[in-house]
Parts: C-alpha cells; sequence; structure tokens
C-alpha cells in the first residue's frame, strides 16, 4: 500500500474525538478503536473516579499489552507443538518407508 491508500477515520475513545491518518481498512481503524474505549471504560469503571485519564489510558495500554504477550506465548507453544508433533510423525513415516 503507498501514501495515496491511506485513509482518515474520525473515531471516539474515552469521550474524544481523533481522526486517524492511517493505511488500513476504515473498519478495522474504527474496530481498534472501539476496543480501546471499551477497555479504556473498563479500567476506568474499576477506579476511583478521580483517576486522570492519563492514568487510565496507561493502565489500559498495560492491560493490552499482556493480553498480547499472553496471545504471543500461547501462538508459540502452539508452533512449538506443531513442529514436535510433525518431526514425530516424520519419524514414523521414515521407519515405515526404511523397514
Amino acid at each position: 500500500m503507498d501514501d495515496n491508500d491511506q485513509s482518515f477515520v474520525r473515531v471516539s475513545i474515552f469521550g474524544q474525538e481523533y481522526t486517524v491518518k492511517a493505511q488500513a481498512d476504515t473498519r478495522y481503524i474504527a474496530d481498534v478503536a472501539e476496543y480501546v474505549d471499551s477497555k479504556m471504560n473498563e479500567v476506568s469503571e474499576g477506579l476511583p473516579s478521580n483517576q486522570s485519564e492519563l492514568r487510565i489510558a496507561i493502565l489500559t495500554a498495560m492491560g493490552i499489552t499482556d493480553e498480547l504477550f499472553s496471545l504471543r506465548r500461547e501462538g508459540e507453544s502452539m508452533v512449538s507443538d506443531v513442529e514436535e508433533r510433525a518431526t514425530s510423525m516424520i519419524e514414523l513415516i521414515d521407519e515405515s518407508v526404511l523397514s
């Protein structure tokens, strides 16, 4: 995608309006913004009402990053499991072909 394929999307996150310039589908950008908005609201509900938006944003970013890291670990574990199974299957095939 080149610079000419960029889109401008208007989104609302935690009561603030933003115009986002992105090289992605506008629906995707809106979905990302909705997710961040819902996570910020979720974090905000769990805190006393006098918390700053910056604190809420940082705690939200940490929560989303934790989700990302957990999913990455899961993915790496799945890849490792598949590789081990594939290796075992190859060994079984080799044994049956050689016998």
